[in-house]
């Protein structure tokens, strides 16, 4: 790869000479002498064969070329000292990036606004996010590669914060012969019935959570398809409710009027890695989620102070 001919001071001596109104005034913010801006400035057309720089009266004016590349430079700076301040960050224990796996049940909004909150505290600390369905997000806190990880689950050897309960309901389309017997269902009715049931993305001991042995079983692969399987009519399933609000509003799933078991709500727990102490920056995170797990929607997006 060719070196750069122009250094990031340079650039960042360009800037301050435009962005101060001329050579005297840059001197004077970045501490040196009028002449080291101005043979800097010159040693930068000579280097980049390229007038930046004409003079309009007392006034240094950019030419055509110089506007198109000072502005490309101010994003190469800005990136040039996010990279600095990361660099600074890590050495001080701040991690690059924080990585958390969810149960796919779990309610998406409120990692939005989590995450939201983290952000601009973040110093340029990736999120890696990965949903995982039932036992899968087990595996991956044991496989060591996760350091936040939320499942419904009492995970062995981990000692999780508790977190809400989702609701799940029995439903099906408004039109399912379930619905069209108009009465009270029991576990024999269902019995006759399809029901489609989420694979559980897990390798080692899968599990068929929710499944009661109906007659007929679709599995699919994810919570979204599920739903839109029952929404169409084929089958029965337990859903997550916050992911099926719009469909039950307008009528496309209708609750199982069920004698017992019709909802469901399993409790959540957010889990740590046990093969590394927290960083400040998932610290802070795993503060965030508790708070907005337990917070209306409509709460405010506040964040907690920084760690010393």
């Amino acid at each position: 790869m060719k070196a750069p001919r122009v250094t990031l001071d340079q650039w960042r001596t360009l800037q301050a000479v435009v962005d101060n109104g001329g050579f005297a005034q840059a001197a004077e913010v970045l501490h040196r002498s009028q002449s080291s801006v101005s043979y800097t400035v010159a040693r930068m057309q000579e280097q980049l064969g390229v007038p930046l720089l004409r003079i309009d009266g007392r006034k240094a004016v950019l030419t055509e070329a110089g506007d198109v590349l000072l502005r490309r430079s101010r994003q190469l700076v800005k990136q040039a000292s996010q990279l600095e301040d990361l660099a600074h960050h890590m050495e001080q224990g701040w991690e690059a990036e924080v990585r958390l796996v969810v149960d796919a049940a779990y309610p998406s909004a409120r990692l939005v606004r989590a995450l939201t909150a983290f952000m601009p505290q973040s110093r340029g600390c990736r999120v890696r996010l990965r949903e995982e369905v039932l036992s899968g997000v087990e595996e991956v806190l044991k496989e060591g590669v996760a350091d936040l990880a939320i499942s419904a689950y009492n995970i062995p050897g981990f000692l999780g914060s508790e977190m809400s309960p989702v609701e799940f309901m029995a439903v099906a389309h408004p039109d399912h012969p379930l619905h069209r017997l108009q009465r009270e269902l029991s576990f024999q009715d269902l019995e006759t019935q399809m029901q489609v049931v989420i694979r559980d993305s897990g390798r080692h001991q899968p599990r068929d959570m929710g499944w009661l042995g109906a007659e007929q079983r679709w599995t699919v692969g994810s919570l979204a398809t599920a739903a839109t399987f029952v929404g169409s009519g084929l089958g029965f399933a337990w859903l997550p409710r916050h992911m099926i609000e719009r469909e039950l509003k307008d009528g496309l799933l209708k609750p199982l009027p069920l004698d017992k078991g019709g909802n469901r709500k399993p409790v959540f727990f957010l889990y740590a890695s046990k093969d590394k102490a927290l960083g400040p920056a998932t610290q802070i995170l795993t503060e965030l989620i508790q708070r907005f797990d337990a917070a209306p929607l409509d709460a405010a997006l506040a964040a907690p102070a920084s760690p010393v």
